[in-house]
């Protein structure tokens, strides 16, 4: 990720009001909806069977699958150091993964109950409240599109942010923007293509509720109006390749990762409207992006030899493999090699710490030796660290054992 203010506030640990009757009641309102999840994990074969009670955080599942295994060790940590931010937002989007493949309860009790969803903090970013309303959108569709008080706060958090005017041409082309553009704010705009996650969550919002104005919005990002371009005609310079201003972000990009954020954006479009165009780049996005022509991940083990926000980046790449899966075959086998880079401190060659492995803590940053530029890339197993290598691990555990299953 990109590097973030120190201005930014975070709730409390626990996240929850300190009045003692407004947790009784945030309690059992979390109660009817895990007795809704129940029943629905209780269904086979369009028949209901009796639910049965969810165990515990401490009773969950265990797997016996080795990525399955190494998802769950990195989610134990992650759950320790939670706090309800955009970090917890990424890790939760991991365990959404999770739970599409191992239909534990006790990780849907955790971020349906214990920590739910609805109370992750907006943040101080227009990407921070992308990433909530993400989260809280992938746990609706994992479980079974019945929890509808997640897509109603997905959509309130995306409404304000639109009514707040981050979405603007005011820079000559169609986008979103942290700062709308009479806001007063002395720091560069910039991370275009972490902003325009909104524009993932509008394709969402437009699959879930059916509302045009969602999709309207997307496609403005994309496309822009016939009078000012949007991002394609701005930024994609073709055959995978995008490029921002320089000097506006981490690594001095406004486009952090090459632009691999747009795989998923355009992964999104392509499932909201069908359109091939969107498949196509989001395919050849990624097929640039781990060429050696891009220079952006080793030939070898190909993790980010760069920067931090791996948990991001191999989402991303994933989210093109899962709409062209014949077209990127190979994909998951380099996101093996990546993250068994990781587990095994670069096959022992590592000189900084990746995996520690007394508490699976994950390092920020994947590079060998260090050196990288980011966000806090030497951290081991804070919340940030955590969540996003919980986000890479369970999102390539779901490939690996759930996508086909789909």
């Amino acid at each position: 990720m990109t590097k973030r203010s120190r201005r930014k506030n975070h709730l409390t640990e626990e996240g929850v009001p300190r009045n003692g009757n407004a947790i009784k009641i945030l309690i059992a309102v979390g109660a009817l909806l895990l007795v809704a999840a129940i029943v629905y994990l209780s269904k086979e074969g369009g028949k209901t069977t009796p639910a049965q009670p969810a165990p515990a955080i401490s009773q969950q599942y265990k797997p016996t699958e080795i990525w399955l295994q190494r998802a769950y060790a990195i989610g134990r940590l992650f759950h320790r150091v939670y706090t309800p931010g955009w970090e917890g937002a990424y890790g939760a989007i991991g365990d959404a993964f999770l739970f599409a493949v191992t239909r534990d309860s006790a990780l849907l009790r955790y971020h349906i109950v214990q920590r739910n969803l609805t109370r992750l903090d907006n943040g101080y970013w227009v990407d921070d409240r992308a990433w909530a309303a993400l989260a809280e959108l992938k746990w609706w569709d994992v479980t079974g599109k019945i929890n509808t008080p997640l897509v109603t706060n997905a959509a309130k958090r995306y409404d304000g942010a639109r009514k707040e005017g981050r979405l603007s041409n005011h820079e000559g082309f169609w986008t979103w923007y942290n700062w709308p553009p009479t806001a007063r704010v002395n720091e560069p705009i910039f991370t275009n293509s972490n902003m325009n996650q909104m524009v993932t969550v509008a394709c969402l919002l437009f699959n879930a509720t059916g509302e045009q104005r969602y999709l309207d919005d997307a496609l403005l990002v994309w496309n822009g109006d016939g009078q000012t371009p949007g991002v394609e005609k701005t930024l994609y310079k073709g055959n995978g390749r995008w490029e921002g201003r320089p000097g506006r972000a981490a690594f001095g990009k406004e486009l952090p990762w090459h632009g691999t954020g747009y795989c998923a954006v355009a992964a999104a479009l392509y499932r909201a409207t069908n359109d091939g165009k969107f498949r196509t780049i989001a395919v050849a996005t990624a097929r640039h992006i781990m060429s050696p022509e891009a220079n952006w991940v080793d030939q070898t083990d190909f993790y980010q030899t760069h920067m931090d926000g791996n948990g991001a980046f191999v989402n991303f790449l994933l989210e093109a493999y899962l709409i062209a899966h014949d077209q990127l075959a190979d994909l998951p086998g380099k996101i093996e090699r990546m993250l068994d880079h990781v587990w095994t401190n670069g096959h022992g060659k590592a000189t900084v710490t990746l995996h520690r492995e007394s508490d699976n803590g994950i390092r920020n940053g994947w590079n060998l030796h260090g050196g990288e530029d980011g966000y806090k890339v030497g951290d081991i197993g804070t919340v940030h660290a955590q969540a996003e290598a919980l986000r890479a691990f369970g999102s390539f555990a779901f490939v690996k054992y759930g996508f086909a299953n789909q």
